[in-house]
């Protein structure tokens, strides 16, 4: 019988396989749990998400997050019926902060959801290929990265009608270069593994190597990254809209809100202090919960 023709039983060793990943796994879970800080950040993001998904539901006023006015009930301090408090127009604070967390996530989601791969993508390239394509795809990055991402977002974001989209834009546009250095370091290092050369001597593809071999070992680096970066996208995405060029009244955007209520301190002071610490709230979630992960991965990566 010639070795082609072999056939092995790999039974027995899904057996083995099988218990250790749910070993391992169980291992992991328990670091996790036994860092207090980090599960009280994923219990924090987790809530917020579901208490954005479930807005309609769960606020107390959904009918008043759009154009709704009710000024007899304008100015009302925190109280039963409206625990937030009441803006300048008669709307209830706390629903607007619940749906505000919707337009918070849903920034989140499509930055990182742009930027992440589009920059994982060159990384990956500029790390494996080295060369001329690793020098072109550097200096391009180190060129967006030479400017302040915030001064890069606000030339964007000014330049057109300030709308949500736009602001989505602007900071997805500048997102990928800390992930494309990130990765190209990442890949660079790996590719001198023995497993990489042993996909290369046995004929693999540049993309089985690059999907199959070196993404997988850069993934727990790259989620510690988005964690943590989740809450940076907020705050910048706030800041665009205290300014004017992010979300437009009457939607309910955290940032929009905080500024439309500084006018209005101290009397009224709720009007700008709850956004403002639902903004902080969501912040350290994220903080919280990337440290987590960084401490349960045991890797360093660059903020």
């Amino acid at each position: 019988m010639s070795i082609d023709t072999l056939s092995f039983d790999t039974s027995g060793l899904d057996r083995i396989v099988s218990p250790a990943r749910r070993e391992l796994w169980y291992r992991s879970y328990r670091r996790f749990a036994n860092q207090p800080m980090s599960v009280i950040g994923l219990v924090i993001v987790v809530a917020i998400a579901l208490a954005a998904v479930f807005a309609p539901y769960i606020a107390p006023y959904p009918e008043q997050v759009g154009s709704f006015t009710d000024f007899a009930n304008a100015y009302q301090p925190p109280s039963l019926d409206h625990p937030f408090g009441t803006d300048s127009a008669g709307r209830d604070i706390l629903t607007r902060v619940i749906f505000g967390y919707r337009i918070a996530l849903l920034l989140v989601a499509v930055v990182l959801g742009l930027g992440v791969p589009v920059g994982v993508m060159l990384g990956l390239v500029a790390g494996y290929a080295g060369g001329w394509v690793d020098t072109i795809i550097m200096r391009i990055t180190d060129t967006f990265l030479a400017l302040p991402p915030l001064v890069l977002a606000l030339a964007i974001a000014s330049a057109f009608e300030p709308t949500l989209e736009v602001a989505m834009f602007a900071i997805a546009s500048l997102w990928w270069t800390w992930y494309a250095r990130l990765t190209r370091g990442l890949a660079a290092s790996l590719s001198s593994e023995e497993y990489v050369q042993a996909a290369e001597l046995a004929g693999a593809s540049t993309t089985h190597i690059l999907f199959r071999e070196l993404l997988p070992n850069c993934l727990s680096p790259l989620l510690v990254k988005a964690t943590l970066d989740a809450g940076i996208v907020v705050l910048t995405g706030a800041s665009l809209s205290f300014i004017g060029l992010g979300v437009q009244p009457p939607r309910p955007g955290l940032g929009t809100m905080v500024a439309n209520g500084t006018q209005y301190l101290p009397a009224e002071w709720w009007i700008s202090i709850f956004p403002g610490f639902a903004i902080f709230l969501l912040v350290m979630g994220f903080n919280m919960l990337g440290d987590g992960l960084r401490d349960l991965f045991d890797v360093e990566v660059e903020q």
